[in-house]
């Protein structure tokens, strides 16, 4: 009898000390999100986001001239709705960026693509452009 009242016990402290060692796991991936969340509601655009939109705009960016497509101008639209806080703004930038630094776009055609599609934005389409200047 004694020996099995000291495994009880021992299984007791055991089922214990399980779920304190849970709860504390739980606390600290609570906490962990609770410290990336803010960033991540910060811009809440992805650059897969702005790459969907200006993807029509690619061969128009590199090689076209005139005006651009209808589909890269709602891309355009697109783009400007999606892109509503300072966050978002600088996010599309940053990915508008990088990409236009990877790939050979026309820089003034790209510069010029928000005008000739009839959309004010509040930064330029650039690779030399400071996404941190914008508001």
């Amino acid at each position: 009898m004694h020996t099995s009242r000291l495994s009880t016990n021992s299984l007791t402290m055991a089922k214990s000390s399980i779920v304190t060692v849970a709860a504390g796991a739980a606390a600290m991936a609570t906490l962990l999100l609770l410290l990336l969340l803010p960033s991540a509601i910060e811009a809440a655009i992805s650059c897969n986001d702005v790459t969907n939109d200006l993807s029509p705009c690619l061969n128009y960016l590199v090689s076209g001239s005139g005006k651009p497509p209808s589909s890269c101008c709602s891309g355009v639209s697109t783009l400007k709705s999606a892109a509503s806080t300072s966050s978002d703004k600088k996010a599309a930038c940053a990915c508008i960026k990088s990409a236009a630094g990877q790939l050979n776009v026309n820089e003034q055609l790209a510069k010029d693509l928000p005008s000739n599609c009839g959309v004010k934005m509040s930064f330029t389409l650039s690779p030399d452009v400071d996404c941190s200047k914008i508001g």
